[in-house]
């Protein structure tokens, strides 16, 4: 197929196309900036380090952030969980999470459980949706943290981080959000939804590019650096700096990949969260309403579109899932994600671990026409 003919349908694992302002900035700060934030005082650096402030100031207005400096930058959100996790919990602690949890939770509490934290994983009905009350049930004594996906990558299952922030902060024990897959697509307010730490990549709902992302520490809450480095602050020191955001940000940050992650942002806070909320959920609806009446597709997570992020995985049955995607790629120009999703836990808990799921995951730059297309075409791998 040609490029032009395709239609991407990959945006839960990185949106594309980005706004054409997302590429102007990258552009324009390699072309004309070029230098190092904070590393000196001449003219470049300091429009570098500008550049930055605004992206944080920026992200602080749209999560609800009251001090922007306690946003870190980070080149992912596995990073920002990483830090998040294993700079706060120690042997001993417990920290409760859900069996819809990626990999990038997943990994570090196995992990962290082998040096002597005790995690308890909450399961998850088997559309992905989550009972708050069973979260509050495994709170114990020694529970120092609740960790959780806001939506899934699997299935786009919304979770109640409303509800279970209210029971985390009413038991004293803090609340850790992954927002990978609803930063820039869901309302998310650290306020609001009493979020101690929070996790997020550039690179999907925020419209950045690759190489993106950060986390969110509450102030009064002490998180445990393990990279220490160049901050261009406190040169004269051989210790790190113990301000914010100094204090995880050592290295030269992807300054140019901020700048985009900068316009990204400023787009969709023009273009609002609720229109592009609106769009998706619209893309998703048909897209579910057109599959359920293929004789053979079995579609996960809720029926409900309104329960879901635009992420809809399913299987045709005694065909395998890399072969549909194959197919969709190779014969129709359609471009989506098959196999476990780096999400075993969530793949067990639908009953796909063994089998895998393909996902088609709409964005803000799909249409109801790309839909209709996919549609016809599972429809025709159906009944081949």
């Amino acid at each position: 197929m040609e490029t032009g003919e395709e239609i991407y349908l990959d945006n839960a694992a990185t949106s594309w196309p980005k706004p054409e302002c997302v590429y102007q900035a990258v552009d324009k700060f390699n072309r004309r900036v070029g230098a190092s934030p904070g590393r000196g005082s001449h003219s470049r650096t300091v429009a570098a380090g500008q550049m930055l402030l605004q992206t944080r100031e920026d992200l602080a207005e749209l999560f609800n952030i009251e001090d922007s400096s306690r946003i870190v930058f980070t080149g992912n959100v596995t990073m920002a969980i990483n830090i998040g996790l294993k700079g706060l919990l120690k042997p001993g602690d417990h920290v409760v999470t859900s069996s819809m949890e990626h990999n990038a939770v997943a990994r570090p509490l196995y992990a962290l459980q082998e040096k002597g934290v005790e995690v308890t994983i909450v399961r998850c009905a088997p559309d992905g949706s989550l009972d708050p009350c069973y979260i509050e049930q495994a709170i114990t004594e020694r529970t120092r943290l609740v960790c959780l996906l806001h939506a899934s990558n699997l299935t786009g299952t919304i979770m109640p981080i409303d509800a279970v922030g209210e029971i985390a902060h009413r038991k004293g024990v803090l609340f850790m959000v992954d927002a990978a897959q609803s930063a820039g697509v869901l309302p998310v307010d650290v306020e609001k939804q009493k979020i101690d730490i929070l996790a997020f990549t550039g690179h999907k709902g925020l419209l950045g590019p690759q190489g993106t992302g950060g986390l969110y520490i509450r102030p009064g809450l002490e998180v445990s650096s393990f990279i220490e480095g160049g901050t261009g602050s406190l040169s004269e020191q051989v210790y790190q700096p113990d301000f914010m955001p100094d204090k995880f940000e050592s290295g030269t940050p992807n300054t140019p990949g901020i700048a985009g992650l900068g316009a990204g942002v400023a787009f969709i806070q023009k273009t609002g969260i609720d229109k592009v909320h609106r769009h998706e959920q619209e893309l998703t609806d048909a897209l579910i309403q057109g599959l359920k009446d293929i004789e053979g597709v079995i579609i996960y997570g809720p029926q409900d579109y309104k329960q879901r992020t635009a992420v809809v995985s399913f299987n045709i049955e005694e065909r395998d899932c890399g072969e549909v995607s194959m197919l969709l790629d190779q014969n129709y120009g359609i471009l989506c994600r098959s196999g476990l999703h780096c999400a075993p836990l969530a793949h067990r808990t639908l009953g796909t671990l063994k089998a895998g799921a393909c996902r088609i995951s709409p964005g803000l730059f799909n249409t109801i026409e790309d839909i209709e297309k996919v549609v016809q075409a599972v429809y025709e791998i159906a009944n081949s």
